[in-house]
């Protein structure tokens, strides 16, 4: 009974990544490519986290974590890049080095 629950949760979760796809593609804005990318990295973690107790295992979990932190440090560089238009600020001033 857990088992057919946990295919389904990650059947349905396979759909909303395909979902998350079409808004990546399709548009409109920058916003929605940046927003849809963080939620496919999301939605990911928690597959994973779905296959763990599927396999009844925790050698998945390292992945979790690092699939977590690239997802937010992709998210504040393209958020960084559309506000300033740069993600690692450049200074020319000589008392700086």
């Amino acid at each position: 009974m857990i088992q057919s629950l946990l295919i389904a949760s990650l059947v349905i979760l396979s759909l909303a990544i395909l979902g998350c796809l079409y808004r990546l593609i399709k548009g409109p804005s920058m916003n929605d490519r940046i927003m849809s990318l963080d939620t496919i990295g999301i939605i990911l973690l928690s597959m994973i986290a779905v296959l763990c107790m599927l396999f009844r295992t925790t050698v998945y979990f390292d992945i979790i974590l690092l699939i977590g932190i690239l997802t937010f440090i992709g998210t504040t560089a393209l958020a960084r890049y559309i506000e300033r238009g740069d993600v690692i600020e450049r200074t020319n001033d000589e008392s700086d080095r």
